[in-house]
């Protein structure tokens, strides 16, 4: 059983991917916003670039809101997976999510010049939360409110008012495509944890 860190500094120190994600984060925003982001780490679906690009968007961030409000999602929710099931099982989650919501923000807007942890946050979400109802994973319990205003900020940016006021692009086929990549994974989980525990 695991007791839940006290501070910042020891939640990173005990979760090293979720550090290592916040890190690779950081430096995604350094070369998006302040210098040119190499055309490389832009989107490009398997087996029609080199591997990593279709990965390497989640960690380009365009602001420093951007990748402060991501990095704090990653805070919240990755160590939750982080410390009950292990940094592979998250590294996992982050890998297959992270394709899934980057190939939708591709499909939808035909665009490769996208970024950000959100799909993959979403994803985590989405994740967390199924298991958390159908196992009953004491790490896995969100406050209604949370996850209410997650998926009510989704839906609201879907609707462009957001994009209008900010003045900047929201990519919310991944947002939308890594909660339902979340779902469906968790639900994978969930069911097979259940038939462990009933053998």
């Amino acid at each position: 059983m695991h007791v839940a860190p006290t501070n910042l500094a020891e939640l990173l120190r005990r979760c090293p991917l979720t550090a290592a994600l916040i890190a690779a984060s950081l430096v995604g925003y350094f070369l998006a916003s302040h210098l040119q982001t190499p055309t490389g780490l832009f989107f490009l679906p398997p087996g029609r670039g080199q591997w990593w690009q279709s990965l390497t968007p989640v960690f380009l961030h365009f602001g420093l809101a951007h990748f402060a409000f991501n990095a704090l999602w990653l805070i919240i929710l990755a160590p939750r997976i982080e410390l009950h099931a292990g940094r592979w099982h998250l590294l996992l989650l982050v890998v297959v999510t992270a394709l899934l919501s980057n190939t939708a923000q591709y499909a939808w807007s035909g665009s490769r010049a996208f970024g950000g942890m959100s799909g993959v946050i979403y994803a985590l979400l989405g994740y967390i939360y199924l298991r958390g109802k159908l196992n009953a994973i004491p790490a896995y319990q969100l406050p209604n409110e949370l996850v209410g205003f997650m998926v009510g900020w989704m839906l609201l940016c879907m609707t462009g008012l957001p994009t209008l006021l900010l003045g900047s692009g929201i990519a919310n086929a991944a947002h939308f495509g890594g909660f339902l990549a979340g779902l469906a994974v968790g639900a994978l989980f969930a069911a097979a944890s259940s038939v462990r525990r009933s053998q």
